[in-house]
């Protein structure tokens, strides 16, 4: 016992730090000394310690509030008192050798893992293990664990999707005010919708997070009507209360669902026949968007307003898909058309857009100038480093038209890997023409490695997606 406990009071006392090789070193340590280290020996005899309860002085009974489960740990006060602060409060305050703990019962079921790791400094786990460590984390006060789980399951949530537990860890986040994690689950779930929307876990989703879904621009999905088909099935299998019901019908964006559908849910969806009163300001403002051209509209409605806002829709006639073989070979295009726009309006009006990628761009910083003679100034007469080129993609129309006029496109590019067997994505990027305007497009991506996360199979998975933003006309009255 007390070899392990001394050990853990030199590493707190003395700043006893791990190096890559399994040496220890102690902070302000002469260069050129040599360090003997047997730590890897001192946690397997503290791992011995907890399994067979040598010179135990406290017993900790972990146990459901019903006593239906109980478990019965021989622990040592010291590396508790060490490791927690809250186990160093209640053992100072203890007036008998067992400590009564009363926990949840998926707390219970990890408890004794939790407590190998305050002997061991590690624990192995699933994915459905992970909140209950972090509770157990959180309450204790072991900062070290809190924050590896919290990055843990940051780093699986494609194989967490899978499994369904998604949702879950964005509930618990919210529960335990941890906003890092919360974020890292909303945009996770709002990236990839659509594979959620046809999953067990959506049945689940609570109003709050439902809400928080549909009131965001960069849901990826098929289309509006998708997002439709899905609230109403969430709502008809939860049955939530009238006010949610309406908070959420109208942030659906009506005037990206083409008119024939729009004709169809109004005269089959059961959700829309009950509640249509609500949204039918919505719908009929939808309806006179696809009826007039965007610019007449423009001169009357704002046209700005969450309604005629796009999404991030995977359909044909909002862009194509891309996959660069080889993406560091050289450089890459690609022809796509796309509709002009989504009003019913500007049906079967198609655009040809061009994509070039380039795997080694320089930035205009960094490329040479040349004086009037044609001559390299001095001060650039040596090459930029290759680590300085990155790569970019310029999206331009093949040629402009009159009907452009009163519309800009905004192009986003959605960059998918494969994680956990799943292809997801990964990043998101906007821009007006070239990916250099997005600042960070592929940062830090290593495209030389086949076996780079930014790359499924040596390819690069891209989907391009063409947005028109049109602008508000109406004059400003004095």
């Amino acid at each position: 016992m007390m070899t392990g406990a001394l050990y853990l009071l030199l590493a707190v006392c003395l700043h006893i730090r791990p190096l890559s090789g399994g040496l220890l070193k102690l902070e302000g340590e002469l260069e050129g000394s040599t360090v003997i280290s047997h730590s890897q020996g001192l946690v397997g005899r503290l791992e011995t310690l907890l399994l067979q309860g040598n010179s135990s002085d406290v017993s900790l009974r972990v146990e459901t509030a019903d006593g239906d489960e109980v478990k019965l740990i021989q622990a040592h006060a010291l590396v508790l008192s060490l490791q927690s602060p809250a186990f160093n409060r209640m053992l100072q305050t203890r007036n008998s050798s067992t400590l009564v703990l009363q926990e949840n019962a998926d707390c219970v079921a990890v408890f004794e893992k939790f407590i190998r790791y305050l002997y061991c400094g590690e624990l192995s786990l699933r994915l459905d293990q992970a909140t209950s460590l972090h509770k157990l984390a959180t309450k204790y006060g072991v900062s070290d664990l809190q924050q590896g789980l919290t990055e843990y399951m940051s780093q699986n949530l494609a194989g967490a999707s899978a499994s369904g537990h998604v949702v879950g860890w964005y509930e618990y986040a919210v529960a335990a005010g941890d906003e890092g994690l919360k974020t890292t689950c909303l945009q996770f779930l709002s990236w990839n919708l659509s594979s959620v929307l046809r999953s067990a876990q959506w049945p689940s989703v609570s109003a709050e997070l439902l809400l928080a879904l549909l009131r965001r621009s960069d849901l990826v999905l098929q289309s509006e009507l998708e997002l439709f088909e899905g609230l109403e099935a969430w709502l008809i299998q939860n049955d939530p209360d009238s006010l949610t019901v309406e908070n959420a019908l109208r942030a659906v964006r009506y005037a990206m669902i083409p008119p024939l559908e729009l004709f169809r849910l109004q005269r089959y969806s059961p959700i829309l026949g009950r509640y249509h009163e609500s949204v039918r300001d919505l719908l009929y403002l939808s309806f006179q968007f696809h009826s007039a051209s965007p610019m007449q509209l423009a001169k009357f409605f704002d046209v700005n307003c969450s309604l005629f806002v796009p999404r991030n829709y995977l359909v044909a006639s909002w862009g194509t898909s891309w996959v660069v073989n080889n993406p560091v070979r050289d450089d890459r295009s690609t022809s796509f058309q796309t509709q002009l726009g989504p009003s019913g309006h500007d049906e079967g009006k198609r655009v040809t857009w061009n994509a070039l990628f380039s795997p080694r761009w320089l930035p205009l910083s960094l490329r040479p100038m040349y004086n009037e003679q044609g001559a390299m100034h001095q001060s650039q007469a040596a090459q930029p480093p290759m680590s300085a080129a990155r790569p970019r993609i310029i999206i331009t129309p093949t040629t402009s038209s009159a009907e452009f006029a009163g519309v800009s496109f905004q192009k986003t590019v959605i960059v998918s890997t494969r994680q956990q067997g799943q292809l997801v994505v990964r990043h998101i990027y906007n821009f007006h023409q070239s990916t250099e305007e997005a600042g960070d497009f592929l940062a830090g991506a290593d495209l030389q490695q086949r076996t780079s996360e930014y790359l499924t199979e040596g390819s690069l998975h891209l989907h391009v997606i063409i947005k028109p933003l049109y602008q508000t006309l109406i004059a400003i009255k004095k």
